[in-house]
C-alpha cells in the first residue's frame, strides 16, 4: 500500500511540473540541487586542503642519531646487517651513558674524482687554468658505495630515534606559562612524523632538476624587502597585519622561488678583511631603524658612506681587552685561544667582544635573536663575523649537545629563569661539561638575581666568580657546568629532573626544549666526556669516541690537497675578497680545516638527512650547524662570499618539493660578486648550469669526467 501511495505522489508531482505554474516548482528543485552540490563540494575541498597545507619540505625530518649512542655488545660487522645494527645501537642506552654507535659517525667521505678540464665557451680568457687532482677510480667507486649505504643507515637511525621528540612529562609542572607553546610545538613535531611516512610512499624518481623546465624570475614582494629571511620574517597579507617576525621558525608553505631585491641604494663590493672590522659600507646594510640606533650609541658612527667602529668606544665602557683580561684573572683556567676555542655569544650587539676574541684565536658564533629589529646581526656579517639568526623561545637551537666551551651573555635581555628555566636548560644542553657560562649586566633587578641564583643552584652550576669590572661598571658572574653526574644525585629536590634515558640530547631540528637535565657523559667512548686538546692541536686530534677515524683522516688529507692545488690557485677566485664561507655539506670538516690558515671563517652545515658528524666538527675547534636544505637558511641575504656544495643535490635524492628553490636560496645567501663551487654528477651540473645562467650568474669554469664534474660560478648584480 505504501509503495502505491509513493508512486501516486511522484506522478502527481510530475503533473504539477507540466502545468504552467510548475515553472516555480522546477526552479525550486534546481536551487535545492545546487545547494546540495555546493555543500558537497565545499566538504570535499576542506577535506583536501587538510593535506595541501602540510609542508613537503620536511620529508626526512627526524632526530639525528646521538653520537653518544651505546653500541650493542654483540656488534655485527657484516655490511649486510648494518641497518639492523644501527637500530639496535640507537635504542640501547644504559645508565652509564650513551656510547658512540658504529653508524653514528659513519659519514660520507668527500668523493674523489679524476677530472679533465673542459673549457666553457663563455669562459673569460684571463682566468687561470684549473689544476686537476687525479685519484684512482676504484677508490672513488668504493667511497660512493659507502656514502650511499651510510646515508641510508643514518636515515633509518634517525627515524628510529624520533621518540625523543616527545615532550617530557615533567615539563608541564615547571613550565606553566609555556604549556600552550610547548603543546603546539609537540603537535608540529607529530605532524612532521606523519609527513615522513607520507614521503616514503611518494618518493619520486628521475633527475633532481627537470631538464625541460624554463624559469622566469620575479622579485619577492615582502614586508622585509631586501632583508627578507623566509623562515623568520612574516610575509604575505596576514603577515603584514601581525608582528614583523615569527615567534618560532616558520617557513612558507610553498618553496620560495622569488629573488630578494638589492638594497634601495644598490650594493657595492664589501670592504675586505681585516679592514671590515673597523668600517663597512653603510648602504649595504641600510635599515630605517639602524639610522635611529646609530644616533643613540657611540660604538658605531656614520662617516660619509661608511659605518665606523672605534676601538676605544664599545658597549663595554672600558676597553674590551680589559674585559677579557678581567674574566681570565677571575678564572685562570679560561685561557683564551688555548683551553677555550669555541664560544657562543647570545645576542648580536656591537661585536667588539667577538672581534677581540678573534685576535686571540677564539672562534665565536654570534646568535642574532629574531627580535633584533635593527638588524645588528647583518652588520656583524658585513664586518666578517660568524653569525646566524634564530628564535630563542621553545625550540632547541640547531646545535648538538656539549659543544661550546663558553656561552657568553652581555646585556642580552634574556629572561633565563622564565618558563621553568627552559632557556637556561637549553644552554646547559649545548654547553660542554666543565664549560663556562658568563653573564654580565649593568642593571640587575633583585627579583631576577634571586631567581637566577635559585635556578643555577638547582642545575648544580658552580658560581666561580661574581665581581664588578671597574672600568665598565658591569657586574660579571661566571658559572661552571659540573663534570660528573654525582652532584645531581645529591640534590634535595630533583627539580628539574633528569631526562629520560631514551631521549637524544643531540636532536635539535624542530625539537622542543626540555625542562630536564641530561646526564653528563662519563665513558671515554662518549663525546663530551673529556675536554678537547688545546688549540691548535685539537684541529688534528681524533678522539676515542670517533668511529671510522681512517675516513676522517682521509677526508682531511683529501681536502688539504684539493684546496692547496686547485681552490686557492686554479679557480680564478680572489681570496683576498673572501671572508664568509659556507660548506653546505660538511662531513668531517676537512674543507674548513684546510682553510684554517686563510683569513676566512667557515660555517659547516651538516644536513639533517646525513650522518651526524657535527659533534666531531666542534671537537676539532670548528663551528657548524644542523640544517635541512629543503628550507631557507637562517641568515640575512647577501651573507656569504663563497658557498661550497660537494654532492649536495645528489645526496638530497629528490627529498625537496622544488629542488630549484635551493638554487634560489644560494642566490639569496651569496653576495653580488660572490662565488659558488659545486661538485656533483654531470646529470645534475648540466641543468644547474642552465638555472644559474637564467639568474645571470657568470659561469667561470666547468670540468668533468666519468659522470662527475665541478662547476664554478660568480654572482652578478642582476635582478629582474
Amino acid at each position: 500500500m505504501m509503495e502505491i501511495k509513493r508512486k501516486m505522489g511522484i506522478a502527481h508531482f510530475a503533473r504539477r511540473i507540466k502545468q504552467p505554474r510548475g515553472i516555480w516548482v522546477k526552479m525550486a528543485f534546481i536551487v535545492v540541487l545546487g545547494l546540495c552540490f555546493v555543500f558537497f563540494w565545499s566538504f570535499l575541498s576542506s577535506y583536501a586542503s587538510s593535506f595541501n597545507v602540510q609542508r613537503e619540505s620536511f620529508d626526512d625530518i627526524a632526530e639525528p642519531v646521538s653520537s653518544r649512542t651505546k653500541p650493542a655488545r654483540n656488534e655485527v660487522t657484516e655490511s649486510s646487517k648494518s641497518h639492523e645494527r644501527s637500530k639496535v645501537e640507537s635504542g640501547s642506552k644504559s645508565k652509564e651513558g650513551r656510547h658512540v654507535g658504529g653508524s653514528v659517525h659513519k659519514h660520507e667521505t668527500k668523493k674523489k674524482k679524476e677530472h679533465v678540464v673542459v673549457s666553457h665557451p663563455h669562459k673569460k680568457k684571463d682566468l687561470p687554468k684549473p689544476v686537476v687532482v687525479v685519484e684512482e677510480e676504484a677508490v672513488v667507486k668504493e667511497v660512493q658505495e659507502q656514502v650511499e649505504a651510510e646515508t641510508e643507515d643514518s636515515e633509518s637511525n634517525k627515524e628510529d630515534g624520533e621518540d625523543g621528540t616527545e615532550s617530557d612529562g615533567n615539563e608541564g609542572e615547571s613550565d606553566q606559562n609555556g604549556d600552550e607553546s610547548s603543546a603546539s610545538v609537540d603537535e608540529e613535531v607529530e605532524e612532521k612524523k606523519e609527513e615522513v611516512e607520507i614521503s616514503k610512499k611518494r618518493k619520486r624518481k628521475g633527475p633532481v632538476f627537470d631538464p625541460k623546465a624554463e624559469y622566469s624570475w620575479r622579485l619577492c614582494n615582502t614586508r622585509s624587502k631586501h632583508n627578507y629571511m623566509p623562515c623568520i620574517d612574516n610575509d604575505g597579507l596576514i603577515g603584514r597585519l601581525q608582528s614583523y617576525r615569527h615567534r618560532e621558525r616558520s617557513c612558507p608553505k610553498k618553496p620560495v622561488m622569488c629573488l630578494v631585491p638589492l638594497p634601495h641604494d644598490g650594493y657595492d663590493p664589501p670592504v675586505p678583511w681585516p679592514e671590515s672590522k673597523s668600517k663597512i659600507l653603510y648602504k649595504n646594510v641600510a635599515h630605517p631603524k639602524l639610522a635611529a640606533y646609530i644616533k643613540k650609541h657611540n660604538w658605531v658612527n656614520e662617516s660619509g658612506e661608511y659605518l665606523t667602529f672605534p676601538q676605544n668606544k664599545t658597549a663595554f665602557s672600558g676597553n674590551v681587552l680589559q674585559y677579557l683580561e678581567f674574566i681570565q684573572e677571575m678564572v685562570p683556567d679560561i685561557e683564551w685561544g688555548k683551553n677555550v676555542r669555541i664560544v657562543l655569544d647570545i645576542g648580536c650587539s656591537e661585536s667588539s667582544f667577538v672581534a677581540a676574541l678573534l685576535d686571540k684565536d677564539v672562534l665565536t658564533v654570534s646568535l642574532g635573536l629574531n627580535d633584533d629589529l635593527v638588524d645588528l646581526a647583518q652588520v656583524a656579517l658585513e664586518r666578517g663575523f660568524p653569525t646566524f639568526v634564530s628564535a630563542l623561545a621553545s625550540r632547541r637551537l640547531p646545535f648538538p649537545s656539549g659543544v661550546f666551551d663558553i656561552i657568553h651573555c652581555s646585556a642580552c635581555r634574556v629572561h633565563w629563569h622564565s618558563h621553568g628555566g627552559r632557556l637556561l636548560l637549553e644552554m646547559n644542553r649545548i654547553l660542554r661539561p666543565n664549560g663556562y657560562f658568563i653573564l654580565s649586566s649593568n642593571n640587575e633587578k633583585i627579583e631576577d638575581d634571586e631567581a637566577m641564583t635559585a635556578l643555577t643552584a638547582s642545575i648544580c652550576w658552580n658560581i666561580l666568580a661574581h665581581k664588578t669590572e671597574e672600568a665598565s661598571e658591569m657586574g660579571v658572574r661566571i658559572y661552571q657546568k659540573p663534570e660528573s653526574n654525582e652532584i645531581y644525585e645529591l640534590r634535595r629536590r630533583k627539580n628539574p629532573p633528569l631526562c629520560k634515558e631514551n631521549e637524544n640530547p643531540d636532536a635539535a631540528w624542530y625539537v622542543p626544549m626540555k625542562t630536564c637535565l641530561y646526564e653528563i657523559p662519563s665513558a671515554i667512548e662518549q663525546h663530551g666526556a673529556e675536554w678537547p686538546e688545546e688549540w691548535p692541536k685539537r684541529l688534528e686530534t681524533y678522539p676515542e669516541w670517533l668511529t671510522n677515524k681512517e675516513k676522517a683522516v682521509g677526508d682531511t688529507d683529501h681536502w688539504k690537497a684539493m684546496v692547496n692545488k686547485s681552490y686557492l690557485t686554479g679557480l680564478g677566485i680572489d681570496w683576498l675578497h673572501i671572508r664568509n664561507v659556507m660548506d653546505m655539506t660538511a662531513i668531517y670538516g676537512g674543507f674548513a680545516a684546510s682553510l684554517v690558515n686563510q683569513s676566512v671563517w667557515v660555517m659547516n652545515v651538516v644536513p639533517v638527512h646525513s650522518p651526524d658528524t657535527l659533534p666531531f666538527i666542534y671537537e676539532r675547534g670548528l663551528i657548524g650547524i644542523y640544517h635541512d636544505w629543503c628550507e631557507p637558511f637562517g641568515t640575512y641575504p647577501r651573507s656569504y662570499d663563497l658557498l661550497h656544495a660537494d654532492h649536495l643535490f645528489s645526496r638530497l635524492k629528490n627529498r625537496c618539493k622544488q629542488p630549484a628553490s635551493i638554487v634560489v636560496e644560494m642566490d639569496r645567501l651569496t653576495r653580488p660578486g660572490g662565488w659558488v663551487v659545486v661538485r656533483d654528477k654531470v646529470e645534475i651540473l648540466e641543468p644547474l648550469e642552465e638555472i644559474l645562467r637564467s639568474l645571470h650568474w657568470e659561469i667561470r669554469m666547468t670540468y668533468a669526467q666519468d659522470k662527475e664534474g665541478m662547476l664554478c660560478a660568480q654572482k652578478t648584480l642582476w635582478r629582474p
